[in-house]
Order: C-alpha cells, then structure tokens, then sequence
C-alpha cells in the first residue's frame, strides 16, 4: 500500500527529532565526563596510650581499634597509634586527649583519679563486677551514660574499648600466709585495690607497665600485679619474682577506655562518627577473645616450664582484703554527687548480676568441676 504523504513526513519528522536527542545527549555526556568528583574530605587522628608499643594484647589492643576504624571508614579515616612517652608519657593521655594534643587515647578510667575518685568505678572494683557483668552494666544497665556525663566537662567522650578479664593477685618474693604478710611491701597496685592495699598495711605505688620489671629487679618494688599470665609472661615477671598468687581480688574484669576528644569526633560526618563508637564496641570484645584464649596457654608455660609457684591467696587474707575493700569503696562513693550516683547504678546492677550468675555461671561451674 502506499504511504500516504501525511505519515510520511510525521514519520521524517520523528527520525530528525530522534536523531537530534541522539547528538545533545552525546553532547551532555561528553561535557559530564570532564566534570571532577568533589575531593573526599580525609581525617587523620592520633592515638596516645598508656601501654608500651605494640604490647600484647594491651598495646596491639589499640591497635586493633585503630586498625577496625580505618578499614570500615574505607580510608576515610586514619588513626595512627603511639605508646606511652612517644608523643606524651602514659599519665598524661587524658590531659593531651582533653587538650586537643591527640584526637583518642586508649588507657583505663582509674588511672585519672586524680581528677575524680568516682572515674574508677568505670575501669574495676576490688572483688566487683567481672568482666560480662561490666560489659552488661555499661552497655545496657546505664553505666556508659554516666561515664559520658563524668567525662563530659574535660572535653571528652569515653567508650569501652577492651576488657583484661579477671586478673591475677600478683608477684611476690616471699610467701603470703596472713595479712601481716602485706605490711610493709612496696607493690605496684593501681585504683581502688592501691587504696584497700595501703590499709592492709602496705605501700601502693603507681608505676608504668615498662618499669616494673626493673623495678622488681632492683628492690625499687616487693611485689606487683600487672594483668595476668598473657602479659606477665611477655614482661618476664617469673625471672625476678618467685610467687604467682590468685585471686585478682582488686581487678575481677578491668575495662580498658577509648578517649575521644570532643570538638574533634563533632567535626565527623554522622556515619564515621557511628563507625568509631562501633569499633570501639568491636574491639572492647575482641580484646576479653583475646585474653580468654592466650591465658591459658601462658599459665601453663609459667608453671610447667619456667617453674613458677603458683599460689591461692588464704581465706582469712582474702576476707580481711573484701571487708577493706568494703569501706574503701563506700568512702569514695560518698565523696561527691557524681560517686553517689555512679555507685547507686553500679551496686543495683552487681547485686542483681549476682542473684542471677549465683543460679548460671557459678552453678554450672562447680557442676562442671
């Protein structure tokens, strides 16, 4: 059949039209392939710790968290770790964190008392919550929300960044039978157990992880504690110490923190703020992963290879110790507002925990036994 002229030139028409979109789309997407991608704003962030470079599980703990925020920011983000005295000594991470001299720390609450007493309930407890007790009052009990209010005036966040578990009693050069034992020992013993240890009798003395095998060598220390088998056995503590004794009534589950300045975690976007709050979670895990699986291991080369003498504190010193630590603990919490609150939290959260691990962990343990 033949085309009649008026479809014709509709049909002529549409082609030129066709053709005409065909040229001004090639047009556009030849001019929006010289367009640049806007530049990706890039953070770089500094990390001081409390720990000696790379120590196990300690110091490779910060590096974990570290290493978690630059892998999930996509690069996005880098933080670059430093131990104690590579920019700051390990007891001013909290000031230089505050002061903007570093955007993160990694260290633990009791080692800021000074600033106030009640920041040690955030790090352990003399024969307090354990570890999975702690995890389950800071996350899910109210305890994070008042450490962000203790921390908030000195410019700082803080969030759980690791865990040690329950540690051990310490090393000591002569045998513990009663609590007269403890008088007159100089013992490196930090926080809340210092404290209890003092009134025992004996002399506290805070002193950096690096230093305390030297100290133990020359006299300058009796006795100390510093985590447990995983880390005492990196330290060498078994050369100059002869007695390794439990239980780590003065830390049962320490929490390790995470410091963040404020004015620089606000000048985050949102999602990299949320993967920083999320790695330090990530990390707060891994790190108890960590110590549960390398413990064991290194108890039994303490003792089997390297022939420590491994000893349970008696009842009467552990009982003297708790009734210490009893006052100690009621004494700092009644020193300020914020103590009396944090310790209300804690002590309703550790009491319910107990009624409950009383009927759970602790009778499935002795079943297991």
């Amino acid at each position: 059949m033949m085309m009649k002229r008026r479809d014709f030139v509709t049909r002529l028409g549409g082609a030129a039209a066709g053709a005409g979109l065909l040229s001004a789309c090639g047009k556009k997407e030849e001019a929006s392939s010289t367009v640049k991608p806007a530049a990706r704003t890039e953070y770089k962030w500094d990390m001081v710790t409390t720990w000696p470079k790379d120590f196990p599980g300690l110091g490779t703990g910060a590096n974990t968290l570290a290493r978690l925020i630059n892998q999930m920011s996509g690069g996005r983000m880098q933080v670059t770790v430093y131990g104690a005295k590579e920019i700051v000594p390990a007891f001013e991470v909290f000031d230089a964190v505050a002061n903007g001299t570093a955007q993160m720390g990694h260290g633990a609450a009791y080692y800021w008392k000074g600033k106030n007493e009640a920041f040690q309930f955030f790090s352990t407890v003399p024969f307090g919550m354990n570890t999975q007790e702690m995890n389950g009052w800071l996350f899910h009990g109210g305890g994070l929300q008042l450490w962000q209010e203790a921390y908030a005036p000195f410019n700082l966040i803080p969030a759980p960044a690791g865990n040690t578990t329950v540690q051990m009693a310490g090393w000591f050069n002569k045998e513990i039978n009663s609590i007269e034992d403890l008088k007159g020992l100089k013992m490196r013993i930090p926080g809340l157990g210092g404290e209890v240890f003092s009134r025992a009798g004996g002399t506290p003395v805070n002193m950096p992880g690096g230093e305390l095998f030297t100290a133990l060598q020359t006299g300058v220390l009796d006795a100390t504690e510093w985590v447990g088998p995983y880390n005492d056995l990196a330290f060498g503590f078994y050369k100059v110490a002869k007695y390794y004794y439990y239980p780590g009534w003065h830390e049962p589950g320490t929490t390790l923190e995470a410091i963040i300045n404020k004015d620089a975690f606000a000048q985050l976007p949102e999602d990299l703020q949320a993967i920083v709050m999320s790695a330090c979670r990530v990390a707060n895990q891994d790190m108890v992963d960590e110590y549960t699986a390398n413990n064991n291991a290194a108890l039994h080369e303490l003792v089997n290879e390297h022939k420590v003498e491994l000893r349970r504190l008696p009842d009467d010193v552990l009982l003297r110790l708790k009734e210490l630590s009893d006052e100690v603990v009621q004494e700092v919490a009644n020193k300020s507002d914020l103590g009396k609150k944090v310790f209300a939290s804690y002590s309703k959260f550790r009491d319910q925990a107990h009624d409950w691990h009383n009927i759970s962990e602790r009778a499935y343990l002795n079943a297991r036994a």
